[in-house]
């Protein structure tokens, strides 16, 4: 018990050993299949949330792909670190200082080339989940894998399981739990990108970063927002330009704005925004500059719960206070 909040226990789930198996099973794609039946209503929410849905006709094929990918980068890196230890101690972390009130469950698990990580809402359970093939600390263009260094686990476990307190728990007051609780306790990343504000969005991903770095504090810039250093120094220079340019939208709705500043993979012309190609992925930028002075007023775990137009108001309140 903290500040009379009852602490809740969070469920880790490791499907790695499990799609290693059906490597090595003698027919792997019917192997992959029995996998994805039973775990189903997981799997199907990561597949039409960061691919595409599972009966799509070209899911067949993204799903041969995944099994002739090689992976030894990826045993090795299973060989050499404890993923099971890091995802435990991670998640204690955010118990505590995310002061946690509904359960969220990690899986760990070997995605298809889509999303490093992610999070879900299934049911009205929060869900985070970590793709380990990116975290191999080398680039796999068989499996799509990022290379990522393995420690960045912890940044993205803590990014992740930020989202699902900001969507289920009982205390928030963001536009998205409420989406969510009106489609039956299920989170759709299209379907909440078309109804909830761009200010939400923006602060729901900055919030995340901000609490990826009270997880894990001596992290690089950068590495919060996944980032190179060469796009941070970018967005850092753009920095006013960014923050202007969406002043205009920002109590706005439609699926096009969560594309433009969140989403990787846009074409130039889509992020054309005031005569400017903004960066890939700016959004996460400008969030986290959003939800800064809230954060440092009220601390990670009220901010992630908080409404959106607390934000700016609490940036008045200190403007106001700098100036009297």
């Amino acid at each position: 018990m903290k500040g009379g909040i009852q602490i809740v226990p969070s469920m880790i789930i490791n499907l790695i050993p499990e799609f290693f198996a059906v490597l090595a099973a003698p027919d792997p794609l019917q192997a992959y299949h029995r996998y994805l039946d039973e775990h189903r209503s997981v799997l199907a929410a990561y597949w039409h949330n960061y691919v595409i849905d599972l009966d799509s006709p070209h899911a067949e094929g993204v799903v041969l792909r995944t099994l002739a990918a090689l992976r030894k980068d990826l045993q090795q890196m299973m060989d050499r670190v404890n993923v099971a230890a890091i995802a435990e101690d991670t998640m204690a972390r955010c118990r505590d200082l995310f002061e946690m009130d509904r359960p969220a469950h990690l899986y760990l698990m070997v995605g298809v080339g889509a999303a490093n990580a992610g999070e879900l809402v299934v049911n009205g359970s929060g869900i985070a989940f970590i793709c380990a093939e990116h975290f191999t600390g080398r680039p796999n263009p068989d499996s799509f894998g990022m290379g990522l260094d393995p420690d960045q686990m912890r940044l993205w476990i803590a990014h992740e399981i930020a989202h699902t307190v900001r969507y289920t728990s009982p205390a928030s007051r963001s536009e998205l739990a409420r989406v969510i609780r009106e489609a039956s306790g299920n989170y759709d990343y299209w379907e909440s990108g078309s109804r909830t504000t761009l200010r939400e969005l923006l602060i729901n991903e900055g919030l995340a970063v901000a609490a990826a770095q009270a997880i894990v504090p001596d992290a690089e810039p950068w590495e919060y927002l996944g980032y190179s250093r060469r796009q941070y120094r970018r967005l850092r220079e753009l920095d006013a330009f960014l923050r202007r340019a969406v002043q205009h939208d920002l109590d706005e709705t439609g699926l096009g704005f969560r594309l433009r500043f969140l989403s990787g993979g846009m074409s130039p012309n889509a992020r054309l925004v005031n005569g400017k190609v903004i960066p890939e992925r700016s959004g996460y930028y400008v969030g986290w500059r959003m939800v800064e002075t809230l954060v440092q007023h009220s601390g990670i775990a009220a901010a992630l719960r908080a409404a959106a137009h607390e934000f700016p108001e609490a940036e008045e309140r200190a403007a106001g206070m700098q100036t009297a």
